[in-house]
């Protein structure tokens, strides 16, 4: 922004790791009061394995939301990117839900439906762990609310980055060109559009009202799924 200066300092972070993510949280918050947090990091179907994308996508995301819950200041907001993914398989059993968003975080790995053996494909992982996503940021708002600051979480749809153009690239490529056919939107969003979207209104009329949501922004493909005009991949 013009005649706006930053500071910028990067740290690199596994997120799979507790101890890792901790450290990060602690170190945003001896720099200053941590007013926003954005949690992007995932890996796709596409990308790694099953055990991977859980540590990743699923087991990083609820270490995340944990330890910023501790950091985030009075006021403050976090955003988790979940994804339309999360929305295709559920919902779950009300057991398999309930334990997706209360389980105690070390604990999340050792449920008997997120084995590997069980889950068995790495389509099925990514949307098992988007939707844990959505859950753990449901309860998670209860802490983060306890500091006056809310947590949301939104799923989009393709939206044309580094990690879709792998999976668009990838052996579900022509599904991914069937979404776009179908869906109302008629085409895949990109970054520069959600980030209008995400402006307009600036200061919405209740802004601490709205926490523990999850905006669904995937350009109307699973209204096109559960219309039956779509399949699952």
């Amino acid at each position: 922004m013009s005649g706006e200066g930053y500071d910028v300092t990067t740290r690199v972070t596994d997120v799979s790791e507790q101890e890792a993510v901790e450290a990060l949280a602690d170190a945003a918050a001896a720099l200053g009061p941590v007013t926003q947090v954005v949690h992007t990091a995932g890996v796709s179907p596409t990308q790694a394995t099953v055990e991977r994308i859980l540590h990743v996508d699923l087991l990083g995301t609820a270490f995340v939301l944990d330890a910023f819950a501790h950091a985030i200041a009075p006021g403050g907001a976090g955003i988790v990117i979940a994804s339309m993914a999360g929305q295709r398989e559920s919902p779950h059993t009300h057991e398999i839900e309930h334990a997706l968003a209360t389980t105690e975080t070390s604990q999340l790995l050792t449920l008997p439906f997120l084995q590997p053996e069980r889950i068995g494909s790495t389509v099925h992982a990514y949307a098992l762990s988007k939707r844990t996503n959505s859950l753990r940021v449901q309860t998670a708002a209860v802490a983060w609310g306890r500091r006056a600051a809310r947590v949301n979480a939104v799923s989009p749809g393709a939206i044309i980055a580094p990690l879709a153009r792998d999976e668009l690239s990838g052996p579900r490529g022509e599904w991914f060109e069937q979404v776009r056919k179908v869906s109302p939107a008629g085409r895949f969003g990109t970054p520069e559009r959600g980030r209008r979207r995400r402006r307009l209104p600036a200061r919405p009329a209740k802004p601490r009202f709205v926490t523990g949501a999850d905006l669904l922004m995937d350009g109307g493909v699973t209204a096109a799924l559960r219309a039956g005009e779509l399949t699952t991949p």
